[in-house]
């Protein structure tokens, strides 16, 4: 059978037809018809083709109608057209599309003699394969007969793939032939090299390299020494004695004058200095000797360097990131700061893009040398491009000190008014961590926070509001300015809900100033409690608000009933969202109607104004702080706050009696003796219970750290007043010593089985009455306590009377009550404290 595969050409065809007749009808049809198949395209014409396509479908046509038809060839064996086919499948693979059914094609055109077919079967090899796939392996052998090849070229082919794809198999089996091309004279096959495995045997040959004058040379081995610095630090410490050679090399190129064979833009072989620069940031990181020897080649470079083209710039910034990495001279780095600020006056948007990525990462270690450049960052804020604005932003920030804080700051805030909408987010994070450090005052704090607000209330943290209200609260002597400017700021804007958050708190706490006009650090406004009101309830039913703001209004409506004289109107403003579809708000109306009707007695005392909130922004305990109803987690400094009435060191006492690990504690304050000061009722109230489960116990007045899913925050799943059913739980004495008896009476809490309702009743059987009494309590990590206010901090003599206070215990695993008490109490002038420990509660307590 004879092959028509490789006759194409139609002349020499004609001329042996007449050897076709001995052949069969059918041979010959095929035979015939695959003569007269036309010759594929060239390259330059699929590109063409491509090219003019309008549409992506459209190219994908035209690329699935040529790979048929390269496949269709691949399967004919068809050897005189398989480098064109490869070569258009090559440029497919570059556009996107799958060439892998071109791989052994690859292997057919590396086996050919010719040397245009090895070329692209190579550049096919290198593209198409890759140490993963076994395929590569089967090149082992062509590449070996190859690197022995007669020529030169065919040689440096299978070099350079050898160098892209070879695996460590394949490096292991071709060491040998790779050595003795890297010992021989010919300069083109010494820098075709470049063999990551088996670095020892290529040791004793690399200082002879560079030696060699050849450009090509040079570079190709120090590609090779700072592959192998990078992957071993034996060769890594083995390489720095070459710190003076390389030196050398790099002084001579930027000595040497115009040499047209390596000039780029009149600098002499660039790439060869980018090279040297980057293995000497290698050699010098963490070397103090090699940082020394090279320091003085790096001023020079630095200095002497042409920046008006962008090949310079190139070298300059490999300069830069030498100079960084190594231990150079404070004033080698001042230089190094100083031409990244040059490069942010470049007109060319990448440079000065690489010029702020950099200065960020100096910043903290050349921290008053990049100030210098300050003025030039700040401008680059005005930037139109996006990538540089969000790197100008980020560094601004790093710039931020106590001396500059004003004044970036109104940059920042100017650019914060102009920005798109994708920095606010970040710019207000920011603008909060940096007055939050750096603040020179409250005032300029609470205004500049407030600026945040108003310009991007909807973009800002969701940590934003609680910060504010605590940083509020704790400047005591601002609240009737801020009260005033956030209502201001209400009468202006509605729609950024986080300050419309912040301002609804402040005017149900300071609601009082704002009506008074006390403030002294701007002119007071005259408002009356009915326009107050007016703008609180216009937020409950305005559209922008959300039901979180919803919440925030309705709570600072509450909280004036015990501020204001228009109780009446409040009652009823409560009473109608008790039936309100959002849940949330229903719960919140539902409770404060019962304050009102069961429990107006102890509403001044609820709705009193928040202590002081420490915070720490150091990493501390996180706990949780309570803002006007709406839980935020923060940092608490565990700091003491003074005492009502009782000793410092109560809570440790406790802390001592709970045994330290196991228990959960909460602290009952005593009584306040001054009716004045009911915020002491609140405190008892909520208690200080630790929803971590570890002890937490705080001081006397301080502010509670979290409360359980059953307590009035506004947001729980349980309202805390809940009808009580009468149970069948025997009562039962758990304290009787010196004349107190403590006695528990038992209920259950509707609709929540797991909540025991405990009631003490304190009695007094000596002759003098015991003032000062404060009933403490914890339990262990599984339960949740909850202590009210006791009726009265005296327990009077002679049985007659009695003190009750009100625990409630959520049990949620039904297991059995445990309980270590405290009591402290003064009994003719002098102070008694007692333990005791209660295990025998009824099961029907628990159960």
């Amino acid at each position: 059978m004879i092959n028509f595969g490789s006759v194409r050409r139609r002349e020499p065809v004609r001329a042996s037809f007449t050897n076709l007749w001995d052949i069969d009808d059918s041979s010959y049809f095929l035979a015939s018809l695959r003569l007269r198949m036309p010759a594929p395209i060239r390259l330059r014409e699929l590109i063409r083709t491509i090219r003019t396509a309008r549409t992506q479908a459209e190219e994908r046509e035209m690329i699935q109608k040529e790979c048929a038809a390269i496949r269709s060839s691949f399967r004919e064996e068809d050897n005189t057209y398989r480098c064109r086919n490869v070569a258009k499948l090559l440029y497919m693979h570059m556009l996107g599309y799958p060439a892998h059914f071109g791989q052994l094609e690859c292997l057919k055109l590396i086996a050919s003699q010719k040397f245009t077919d090895k070329r692209i079967g190579y550049l096919g090899a290198m593209l198409l394969l890759d140490e993963r796939q076994d395929v590569h392996l089967l090149m082992t052998n062509c590449i070996k007969n190859d690197l022995n090849h007669s020529t030169q070229y065919v040689q440096g082919l299978a070099l350079c793939t050898l160098g892209c794809m070879g695996s460590s198999e394949m490096c292991r089996d071709l060491a040998g032939e790779v050595e003795k091309l890297l010992k021989t004279s010919n300069s083109y096959l010494r820098k075709k090299k470049k063999v990551p495995e088996l670095m020892e045997m290529f040791l004793p040959a690399t200082k002879n390299l560079l030696s060699e004058k050849n450009h090509g040379v040079l570079h190709t081995s120090v590609v090779l020494l700072t592959e192998m610095c990078e992957r071993s630090p034996d060769m890594l410490a083995h390489f720095r004695k070459l710190v003076p050679q390389l030196v050398r090399i790099l002084k001579n190129l930027i000595m040497s004058g115009y040499s047209p064979e390596h000039d780029v833009s009149g600098i002499s072989d660039p790439f060869l200095q980018v090279r040297i620069l980057r293995l000497l940031r290698i050699l010098g990181k963490s070397d103090d000797d090699s940082s020394e020897a090279m320091n003085d080649i790096l001023a020079q470079v630095a200095t002497n360097t042409e920046t008006s083209k962008n090949v310079g710039n190139a070298i300059l910034y490999e300069t830069v990131l030498t100079i960084m990495d190594i231990k150079s001279e404070s004033g080698l780095r001042v230089l190094a700061i100083n031409i990244l600020g040059r490069f942010l006056l470049n007109n060319d948007k990448n440079i000065r893009y690489v010029a702020l990525t950099s200065l960020l990462k100096t910043v903290q270690t050349d921290h008053n040398a990049v100030q210098r450049h300050r003025s030039t960052i700040v401008d680059c804020l005005k930037d139109l491009d996006v990538s540089i604005k969000r790197r100008a932003m980020e560094l601004s920030f790093a710039l931020v000190n106590g001396n500059n804080i004003r004044g970036m700051m109104k940059e920042l805030l100017y650019f914060l008014d102009s920005c798109d909408p994708e920095f606010k987010a970040d710019c207000a994070s920011g603008v909060f961590l940096a007055a939050e450090k750096y603040a020179p005052s409250k005032r300029w704090h609470i205004d500049t926070i407030m600026r945040v607000l108003t310009t991007a209330g909807s973009y800002v943290r969701d940590d934003s509001v609680p910060n504010l209200i605590q940083l509020i609260t704790n400047s005591v002597d601002m609240h009737a300015y801020t009260v005033q400017r956030l209502y201001k700021a209400l009468l202006d804007d509605i729609s950024q809900q986080p300050l419309v958050q912040v301002a609804s708190w402040c005017i149900g706490e300071y609601g009082d100033l704002l009506v008074s006009g006390q403030c002294e650090e701007e002119e007071p406004i005259q408002v009356t409690e009915d326009e107050v009101l007016d703008v609180l309830e216009g937020l409950l039913v305005s559209n922008l608000s959300t039901p979180v703001t919803r919440g925030y209004s309705l709570t600072a409506i509450m909280k004036l009933s015990t501020r204001f004289s228009g109780v009446n109107r409040i009652k009823k403003v409560v009473s109608i969202y008790g039936s309100s579809i959002d849940v949330e708000l229903q719960q919140r109306a539902v409770e404060y109607n019962a304050l009102f009707k069961k429990y107006d007695h102890m509403r001044p005392a609820l709705l009193e104004r928040m202590p002081i909130m420490e915070k720490s922004a150091s990493n501390g305990p996180t706990e949780i702080v309570q803002t006007n109803g709406e839980t935020e987690p923060s940092v608490v400094e565990p700091k003491h706050l003074p005492p009502v009435t009782q000793p410092v060191n109560q809570a440790n006492d406790l802390l001592d009696l709970l045994g330290g690990n196991d228990v959960v504690p909460v602290i009952q304050n005593t009584m306040p003796t001054k009716p004045a000061s009911a915020g002491g009722e609140l405190l008892d109230l909520l208690g200080d219970l630790s929803l971590s489960g570890g002890p937490a116990p705080a001081p006397a007045s301080s502010v509670p750290t979290s409360q359980p899913s059953f307590l009035m925050d506004g947001l729980s799943s349980q309202p805390l007043f809940n009808d009580i059913a009468a149970a069948a739980i025997p009562p039962m004495t758990a304290y009787n010593k010196n004349g107190l008896k403590i006695d528990f009476t038992f209920e259950r809490a509707n609709p929540n089985p797991n909540i025991a309702v405990i009631t003490i009743h304190a009695s007094n059987s000596t002759e003098a009455d015991m003032t000062d009494f404060v009933f403490q309590a914890a339990v262990p990590k599984t339960f949740q306590l909850q202590l009210l206010s006791p009726s009265s901090n005296v327990v009077p003599a002679l049985n007659q009377g009695t003190v009750t206070q009100v625990i409630r215990v959520l049990n949620p695993q039904k297991q059995q009550l445990r309980m270590r008490i405290k009591l402290t109490y003064t009994l003719k002038g002098s102070p008694v404290q007692d333990l005791a420990e209660v295990n025998n509660f009824p099961p029907q307590s628990w159960q």
